[in-house]
């Protein structure tokens, strides 16, 4: 008698506070696509923890659970693989999120790479919200409470994972067994995609992202703005390709890496002007997003089938988050009234 595999579990999800954009589909929403076939796939929108720095507009917060969900399906996540959640609507999280605060200390939260990089970016010195400095906290609880072994993540957010798994064997030893499985963050091959504007940070707030639901004219403006080489003055001129946003872009996107490969050769030896490759990569954009525009079009025309979506999956989250925290609680000795189910 043949004994069947579970499948190991991904835990992975976006932040509500816009729509996901080229960034977001070249760092993760590709590889869900895919891994949803193979894995147990949790995908959050984590509405909660885009509060901790927009606690100042939470209508927005609330609007773009929606819009990241029609970003999702539109590039091939299917709801009734992937199950699709809503953070807020899971207390077990926050729960869980409380019980490991305990086994953390402030200094060690300041002390993360990522959260301390998040802060200087942000801006707020010593006006951090404890929301936004407890976030890995908040993470660890997402982690452990989907039971996720692998969670997908930029080579920047590797730090939050360590700390997940810090916490993990905290409450490990606290309980004198191995109840929480430590995480393994994975790491895209393909590095974060720099802004059309050069910079190292592609966000819509800045103004420098191109979104998964741009129409063609928005593609085509984009393309024009993109930063290449500042001293490419002529066509006839070498140009240089380390550091040229189309190029990048280019090795992000384009399936043909030998037409890439001419390309950079010609532009490096003078006589390809920077508007004729940009004309080229628009060509791939513009392929690559107009099916899923038209996707998220359909979906959007139907706002009852994907909320409804959302509420079944958030269903089949809650059950499992819930399991986790009745095996956290009842490992931690907390008290029950009597007749309360065990774990």
């Amino acid at each position: 008698m043949s004994i069947l595999k579970s499948k190991p579990v991904i835990l992975t999800g976006d932040r509500t506070t816009g729509p996901l954009h080229l960034g977001h589909y070249v760092g993760s929403l590709k590889s869900r696509v895919t891994l949803q076939h193979s894995h147990e796939q949790f995908l959050l929108l984590a509405d909660t923890q885009a509060l901790t720095d927009n606690a100042d507009d939470p209508a927005k917060v609330q609007r773009n659970v929606l819009e990241v969900a029609l970003d999702y399906l539109a590039v091939g996540i299917d709801p009734d693989v992937t199950t699709i959640c809503v953070q807020s609507a899971l207390p077990a999280l926050a729960e869980l999120t409380m019980l490991y605060l305990n086994f953390v200390t402030v200094a060690r939260l300041e002390r993360n790479p990522t959260i301390k990089t998040e802060i200087l970016l942000r801006g707020f010195e010593r006006d951090v919200p404890a929301g936004f400095l407890c976030y890995p906290v908040s993470q660890a609880a997402d982690i452990t409470g989907f039971k996720a072994t692998i969670v997908p993540v930029g080579e920047d957010q590797a730090p939050l994972i360590e700390q997940t798994n810090e916490i993990v064997r905290r409450v490990n030893r606290q309980i004198g067994r191995d109840l929480l499985s430590e995480a393994t963050a994975m790491i895209p091959k393909v590095g974060r995609l720099p802004g059309i504007d050069g910079k190292a940070k592609m966000s819509k707030s800045l103004g420098n992202a191109i979104p998964l639901s741009a129409s063609a004219d928005e593609i085509r403006t984009a393309v024009r703005q993109m930063y290449t080489d500042p001293n490419h003055l002529r066509a006839a001129d070498p140009g240089r390709v380390e550091g040229n946003v189309v190029f990048t872009y280019f090795d992000a996107f384009c399936g043909d890496q030998a037409a890439v490969a001419d390309l950079k050769a010609r532009y490096r030896a003078g006589g390809l002007g920077d508007m004729v490759v940009k004309r080229q990569l628009e060509d791939v954009l513009q392929a690559l997003l107009a099916p899923i525009r038209e996707r998220r079009a359909h979906y959007a025309a139907d706002a009852g089938y994907v909320l409804d979506k959302l509420r079944q999956g958030t269903a089949r989250a809650r059950a499992r988050t819930e399991e986790t925290l009745d095996e956290v609680r009842e490992a931690l000795g907390l008290f029950r009234f009597a007749g309360d189910a065990a774990a």
